[in-house]
């Protein structure tokens, strides 16, 4: 045993910002020093993500408990585990994996994984004595740390908010931000110009599950424009200080009959029909990043989107790419998309992570630091997105502490650091400023 073995391993199930069971786990390692960490949740998945392990117990927490997840953490990893280094990362994350046998992590659970990675690197940083984001550079092989800039939910649809608009989410990216506490204090201005705009035409301000407002339009270019007034309430000029970034979610309204219904919309629309309306989008509005714009097996709808629309806007696969080296494998060589967004639950371990924003960034594919729809008070990707340098981060709105801790996190971190702001030069598409 060194200082650095793991001494013990103990999971246990807590709630996350739905109210619904996640995983979280501590370890403690032999000298001592101790890390924990919380997994999150989503709601838009896509299906090639690593498994989320949960009970199917009726009779508790309507089936989505995560007991046997917790179980495999107390029982199976923490027996494989006891006496690894904890300084060796990929060791334990590799061995993670050997010991669950599957792909998709289906046995053991990828929250049960995912948690016992994550607080393992924790605790290693606590034995070094160094922050999480200094653990992560050194993981990630990063010289210099960078903050990242905010993509922040403002109005929300999908099935963050029981579909009360047909696209999931409208989010706001500040443009001339010089640090990011400047970056959040101005998207905090238009978050609470869009509320007020909301009381004024009577619209509901109740939150969505990233804390977005959930208007309830009809038509994605209501949204827009109620974007656009909310960025001129709050004082600031649409593309020059504040842009637009849209989250179609698109597998979630892709039908069996191959065409996309736009429930709200009253519209069925086929590829070549999305792409037009997406164009248009960005012919009318400082639009700057769409996020899964057609559905996640879609390939050939994606390269027509990408012909057209890739050295114009940032296009990002979620449900698409997964976080998952071979899918973005493929779509590099497909010549699909020109950024990622990056969910830790949705590979499965830190390493696998790490290993993804490396590959996005060697294609020149934009990284982008996810969030889910479920969070807990774990403020990990804030320290992820820096550590890494990737220069984007997408967390939530400025609502919930499952949400603000992120964002405190990052202001805490740039305090400490005087680490430099990304800035628009790390979005892809063009956007650069």
């Amino acid at each position: 045993m060194t200082r650095t073995s793991i001494a013990g391993i103990q999971g246990r199930q807590i709630l996350d910002s739905r109210g619904r069971p996640t995983v979280e786990v501590d370890v403690t390692l032999a000298d001592g020093s101790f890390g924990r960490a919380a997994v999150p949740s989503g709601a838009s998945t896509g299906t090639a993500e690593a498994h989320e392990l949960r009970d199917g117990d009726p009779l508790h927490y309507a089936g989505l408990g995560v007991r046997k997840a917790v179980q495999n953490v107390n029982t199976e990893i923490a027996a494989a585990l006891g006496g690894c280094d904890a300084g060796d990362q990929r060791g334990i994350d590799d061995r993670l994996r050997e010991l669950d046998g599957t792909a998709q992590l289906k046995r053991l659970g990828a929250n049960a994984v995912l948690g016992t990675s994550i607080a393992v690197c924790r605790a290693a940083a606590a034995a070094a004595r160094q922050a999480l984001h200094a653990r992560i550079a050194e993981l990630s092989g990063t010289a210099r740390i960078e903050m990242p800039v905010p993509m922040v939910n403002i109005l929300s649809g999908g099935l963050h908010a029981g579909r009360g608009m047909d696209v999931q989410d409208f989010l706001a990216i500040p443009v001339r931000a010089a640090s990011i506490e400047d970056a959040i204090h101005l998207v905090s201005r238009v978050r609470n110009a869009a509320a007020e705009q909301c009381r004024q035409l009577g619209l509901p301000t109740l939150l969505a599950d990233e804390g977005g407002l959930s208007p309830g339009y009809e038509r994605s270019t209501q949204a827009l424009e109620l974007m656009l007034k909310s960025i001129e309430a709050a004082g600031l000029t649409p593309g020059q200080d504040m842009a637009i970034a849209i989250d179609v979610a698109a597998t979630a309204f892709k039908a069996e009959d191959g065409r996309y219904h736009l429930a709200r919309e009253g519209r069925k629309l086929d590829s070549e029909g999305m792409i037009d309306m997406m164009e248009q989008w960005v012919k009318d509005y400082p639009v700057v990043s769409i996020e899964d714009g057609l559905d996640e097996e879609d390939w050939e709808g994606w390269k027509a989107l990408s012909s057209r629309l890739a050295k114009r806007v940032q296009l990002v696969g979620d449900d698409l790419f997964t976080t998952n080296g071979e899918r973005l494998g493929r779509g590099m060589a497909s010549g699909v998309a020109n950024g990622v967004l990056v969910k830790v639950n949705q590979n499965g371990t830190l390493s696998g992570t790490l290993d993804v924003i490396a590959q996005a960034k060697a294609a020149g594919y934009a990284p982008i630091i996810s969030a889910r729809s479920g969070e807990t008070e774990d403020p990990f990707i804030a320290d992820l997105a820096v550590g890494t340098a990737v220069g984007q981060i997408k967390i939530g709105s400025l609502r919930t502490s499952s949400t603000v801790c992120k964002y405190n996190q990052l202001l805490r971190i740039e305090m400490e650091t005087a680490a430099p702001y990304a800035g628009m030069k790390a979005l892809a598409g063009g956007n650069a400023s």
